[in-house]
């Protein structure tokens, strides 16, 4: 690992650069197909409502049939290759979008096909990246890391939704996927020109293990452990609310509000500013009153503004909507900065893909629920009442972590403590237990 100087990360550590570079390029791509992927169903194959929601559902549907294995095919691998192997895919699926309209070849068939072949390399480009990041850095470097990624991710966002659009409309929704693919061949590049290899370690220092043994070693690793187990039910009800408002928040502006699209846009990228701002000061934060107080401050306290959402209306009322939105994503930014940091450290790194996969598992298997939550209240109940109850769920979602073990704590644990509780060894049979009182 190489050894520390003077100034800031990006600055003096090479190979973070290429990774921060190859991730913030790959964020964008995936803000642009974001806007693209539904503009190619609705304006080029005129598909119809359930088959948009489809596309969507597509991509989200391998976090819950192979998010468990895929934490440990990563564990029982070098990170680099397997994120290198994601992003060739991608690119290559990508790219066959516009190859096939040119073609005559496209359908929605093949779009759902490119969501969910896409969506299954993100789970093991993800989950290796998240558990490569502690072995590239030192300990004490991972604070400003874990805050540039994700700052860099929500800026990638913003820019990504603000020119999707516009790329669609000056090239066409097919040829922008092209902008997609690119940025994954710039993700290959940056990760190619990394130096850093993990240590291999001998095929007999590795106990052989049944991959359902392993999967349920992620398993028990959060069920048994206060702290994993408090953040990682926090963060599956939070996305249950987040997506049931999302889902129908572009419907509301529209339809409840009265704007048009393209104010509708850049509202939406507005908000997203939130997550720059979330991930600037989350370590500021917790510096000052610890990273425990920091995690209820940013997830109950700012959740707080998404109240103020379904009070918008046209006009000066559209700064409710800015004001609460900007909240609500600074504050998951900010604590997925700190539940970043505090799972890096605590957690064994033979055991962080696995922990990566299972939380991953149980909050991303909210997000279609939430989906179709927020999709039926409002055709039920009307948009504003829908916005209402989705929108109260963000803060209630938040009394998980204030009535758990972090109310009482300044500082979430560094690592498990040594005597009188088990610990998360890889090569215990009855499975890691973190002992102690995590999200999205």
């Amino acid at each position: 690992m190489p050894t520390r100087t003077s100034g800031g990360l990006l600055r003096r550590h090479r190979d973070f650069r290429l990774l921060w570079c190859g991730e913030t390029a790959g964020k964008y791509g995936a803000a642009v197909t974001g806007v693209a992927m539904p503009l190619i169903a609705v304006s080029t194959l005129t598909a119809d409502t359930f088959e948009i929601g489809l596309l969507t559902a597509a991509g989200w549907l391998p976090w819950l049939v192979i998010g468990l294995p895929a934490g440990a095919w990563v564990d029982r691998l070098p990170r680099r290759p397997v994120m290198l192997t994601a992003a060739a895919v991608s690119l290559v699926l990508f790219a066959c979008v516009p190859v096939a309209a040119w073609c005559g070849r496209l359908s929605i068939g093949l779009l759902l096909a490119v969501a969910l072949l896409t969506g299954t390399a993100a789970v093991f480009f993800q989950t290796a990246y998240s558990a490569y990041l502690p072995a590239l850095l030192d300990p004490a470097d991972q604070p400003e890391g874990n805050a540039a990624l994700h700052g860099s991710a929500s800026a990638a966002q913003i820019a990504g939704q603000g020119s999707g659009g516009l790329i669609a409309q000056l090239a066409g929704a097919v040829n922008g996927m092209f902008v997609n693919a690119a940025t994954f061949a710039v993700s290959l590049l940056c990760l190619t020109g990394i130096r850093f290899r993990e240590p291999r370690v001998p095929a007999a220092e590795r106990p052989p293990r049944a991959l359902v043994h392993e999967v349920a070693q992620g398993l028990r690793l959060i069920a048994h452990d206060r702290w994993l187990r408090t953040l990682t039910l926090f963060a599956a009800a939070s996305n249950l609310a987040l997506m049931g408002y999302q889902s129908i928040r572009v419907v509301f502006l529209v339809r409840t509000v009265g704007l048009s699209p393209g104010l509708v846009g850049g509202l939406v990228a507005a908000v997203s500013l939130g997550g720059v701002a979330g991930a600037f000061c989350a370590r500021r934060v917790a510096a000052r009153v610890g990273d425990a107080r920091a995690t209820l401050l940013f997830e109950l306290g700012l959740a707080m503004g998404a109240l103020l959402m379904p009070m918008t209306t046209d006009g000066p009322g559209l700064a409710l909507f800015l004001a609460g939105g900007f909240c609500v994503t600074a504050g998951v930014v900010a604590g997925n900065v700190l539940k970043a940091g505090f799972q890096q450290r605590y957690c064994p790194p033979e055991l962080l893909g696995r922990l990566t996969a299972t939380s991953s598992f149980v909050s991303y298997g909210t997000l279609p629920l939430g989906a179709l939550l927020g999709g039926a209240l409002g055709t039920a109940l009307g948009l504003r009442t829908a916005m209402w109850i989705t929108a109260a769920g963000i803060p209630l979602a938040g009394l998980i972590l204030l009535f758990s073990p972090v109310r009482h704590a300044r500082d979430l644990p560094a690592s498990a403590p040594p005597h009188g509780h088990r610990t998360p060894r890889a090569d215990r049979d009855d499975g890691p237990a973190l002992p102690g009182h995590r999200p999205r």
